[in-house]
């Protein structure tokens, strides 16, 4: 008899999970603890290990597909296992009481919606708010939005702008179905690309984040002059001892988590009833590959120096596009650098990382002429100057706090010279 392996619960919060990627295939042995499949949730993406040693038997779930916690994803022919033991282990979870389910009048966790719920509201136009969820603290769940498309309530999503087609002019007893609205968005030589399961993920937590957290955004610039001197005095010496190039960011990093030991509130993350605020400073980096974006997390930041955190910065994006990032190298993220100046940017409005409270946008360092103010009057000259943009969740901050610490930064950052600041 083939023993089940189900989805496993991968967060306090998770109810769903998506299989990305099978790593064993039927008729495959695997070892206790060996991994078998890549999932990935709304809060994290990790590998499953095997819970037993034996033989893969049938795959129930196909890849990209979403399935609830505690649905059975695959069988395995267990390893020395006789036909009784396993008939009764299944007899024993057959018996095994149900939990307890909180009460309807529980609704914490109404609008934590997973990628699965998301997708679905979006692809039958279906209002979230209006429906009610049956998991628990009130979640919405894949079953309660299949109940809504199988009962024929779909509901008519507000859009900024419609097309003028014979097909968006149809009568309302006939709505426009998603292969419809594909059908007008298609022209010939367009090319279709199929959604992958990081994109889906991206794109869950992107519009969780905006729909969650009302995003508010401030903007300083910075002269950098002297810090670009330094970093371009020690910057070969540096890659001939320690092996690895000495960029910017590990310099932004340093002053951004020195900040953050000043104005704690913003290390902070939104919690329903409360606002939690860590003790820990994670720094989690935004790593793009060409076709997705991962968020890796420098572990307790505060605690490196700027050769410490250059190191993390050059092994997670290495681990990024080498494709060997674990669902560990995720977790623990508590407030987001994203240095789009890598790419050119010089001024942009980052979307928060939920659940953090705010992230810090890192722009391209560019020359341009500056009036500096001096003993003798005025005078133009050409600096070394950066833009950085916060995004910020203004439930849990306000505009004092956030532009007293980005004073802060601005600040360190400007007196950052081989005299106020050690490498090592």
């Amino acid at each position: 008899m083939a023993t089940e392996m189900t989805m496993p619960q991968l967060g306090e919060s998770v109810t769903e999970g998506t299989i990305s990627k099978w790593l064993v295939e039927p008729g495959q042995y695997v070892n206790k603890y060996d991994p078998i499949a890549e999932v990935m949730t709304d809060k994290v993406n990790a590998e499953v290990p095997s819970s037993y040693s034996g033989t893969i038997k049938e795959l129930r779930v196909q890849e990209d597909e979403t399935v609830e916690v505690g649905v059975v994803i695959c069988t395995i022919e267990v390893e020395g296992e006789s036909t009784s033991e396993a008939a009764a282990a299944v007899k024993k979870e057959e018996t095994t009481p149900t939990p307890h389910v909180e009460t309807p009048s529980d609704q914490s966790q109404k609008r934590r919606y997973s990628p699965a719920v998301l997708r679905m509201s979006q692809e039958h136009n279906i209002d979230l708010e209006q429906v009610t969820g049956s998991g628990k603290g009130g979640r919405i769940t894949r079953k309660d939005i299949q109940r809504v498309i199988d009962g024929g309530v779909e509901q008519k999503a507000t859009t900024i702008a419609e097309p003028t087609t014979s097909v968006a002019n149809k009568p309302e007893s006939n709505p426009v179905t998603p292969q419809e609205s594909t059908a007008v968005l298609t022209s010939h030589g367009d090319v279709e690309i199929p959604v992958s399961g990081v994109r889906k993920a991206i794109a869950a937590n992107m519009v969780k984040s905006k729909h969650e957290a009302p995003h508010a955004w401030m903007t300083v610039e910075v002269d950098v002059t002297k810090l670009v001197q330094y970093r371009n005095q020690v910057k070969e010496g540096f890659k001939e001892k320690e092996g690895f190039n000495l960029t910017f960011l590990p310099f932004f990093i340093k002053a951004t988590v020195e900040a953050l030991k000043e104005f704690p509130q913003l290390n902070s993350m939104w919690a329903g009833e409360k606002i939690i605020q860590k003790k820990d400073i994670n720094i989690s980096l935004a790593v793009a590959t060409d076709d997705a974006l991962f968020v890796p997390v420098i572990k307790h930041a505060d605690e490196k120096t700027i050769k410490g955190l250059g190191r993390e910065v050059h092994e997670l994006a290495g681990k990024v596009r080498s494709g060997k990032l674990s669902g560990a190298d995720m977790q623990g993220g508590t407030f987001t650098v994203n240095n789009t100046g890598s790419f050119g940017s010089i001024l942009s409005t980052p979307i928060i990382n939920h659940p953090q409270a705010a992230i810090l946008s890192i722009e391209s360092i560019v020359k341009r002429p500056v009036v500096i103010e001096s003993d003798a009057g005025d005078m133009i000259a050409i600096r070394s100057m950066v833009n950085l943009c916060l995004s910020l969740d203004h439930r849990v901050l306000d505009g004092l706090v956030c532009g007293r610490f980005l004073a802060r930064v601005k600040e360190i950052l400007e007196n950052m010279t081989a005299e106020t600041t050690s490498i090592y």
